[in-house]
């Protein structure tokens, strides 16, 4: 169902990868509420994704860049901007990678490389993203920008590795950048928290399915899937949350508060 929520707006939605990723479907919502984007993700994500057809799809030009590279990103903003024909009212930000993780290096034994590589991609990305939207003023008043990050930023998740300090960054970002960009040009800064979602970034976590189903049975409305958190998404893109800012907002079917579900408590119960 569509609201023509986003009608008129325009924006850049980073990290669409394959039809199973949040900033896929988050392009599809965004299409179908009248708002018109540029994608982008790093080239070598575009040589393995399937970005081409989402594009087609939409009606959306692509333009690479590697976010970890401030001349990718000036020329990202700059050609959005001619592209669309006008200031961004809406940007995504939907990248995450560690390189430990990808490699299976423990948390206890980090080969710091790669520990750096992960945190400049996963957070300080951001960062680089908003200086650049802020210094070309490219983004329109009581615009929006969103990240995804995830609870681990705030709980212990072991095999989450590394991730968990970039997303505890990632959302650092959020509302220090945020904070100016509210002051000074009246655009909001947010962090969606979203349930574990199997997407190729998520798979690559150890033990993800056991994870998922674990959240699943704390969740008392279940997991978010993708689609719930680009619904999400849509809403702190249109005005009916202009006044929403430096927030992380869980999208987890309740899962950030509770302790634990009656059906965790049977799986452990020795009462037969």
């Amino acid at each position: 169902m569509s609201y023509n929520l986003l009608k008129g707006k325009r924006g850049i939605i980073f990290g669409a990868l394959d039809e199973n990723s949040i900033a896929w479907k988050t392009a599809e919502r965004v299409h179908e509420e009248g708002g018109k984007f540029v994608l982008t993700n790093a080239p070598i994500a575009m040589r393995m994704g399937q970005i081409n057809a989402l594009a087609e799809k939409t009606g959306s030009e692509i333009i690479p860049a590697d976010a970890t590279n401030l001349e990718d990103l000036e020329n990202l903003v700059t050609k959005s901007v001619e592209i669309l024909g006008g200031k961004l009212d809406f940007v995504l930000h939907s990248i995450g990678m560690s390189v430990n993780v990808r490699k299976g290096k423990a948390y206890t034994d980090q080969n710091y490389d790669w520990t750096q590589k992960g945190w400049d991609v996963s957070a300080v990305s951001f960062h680089k993203t908003m200086q650049t939207l802020y210094k070309n003023d490219a983004m329109s008043e009581w615009g929006s920008i969103v990240a995804l990050t995830y609870m681990a930023a705030q709980r212990v998740f072991p095999d989450y590795n590394d991730m968990a300090d970039n997303k505890a960054y990632l959302e650092s970002i959020a509302r220090s950048f945020g904070y100016f960009f509210g002051k000074e040009k009246k655009v909001r800064v947010n962090t969606i928290s979203q349930s574990p979602t199997p997407t190729t970034a998520g798979q690559g976590v150890k033990g993800f399915d056991g994870f998922i189903n674990y959240a699943e049975k704390m969740s008392p409305l279940g997991n978010a899937t993708a689609l719930d958190c680009a619904n999400y998404t849509v809403t702190l893109f249109s005005d009916l949350t202009k006044r929403v800012t430096l927030q992380n907002l869980y999208n987890d079917g309740g899962f950030s508060n509770v302790g634990v579900s009656q059906e965790v408590i049977d799986g452990f119960s020795t009462d037969k």
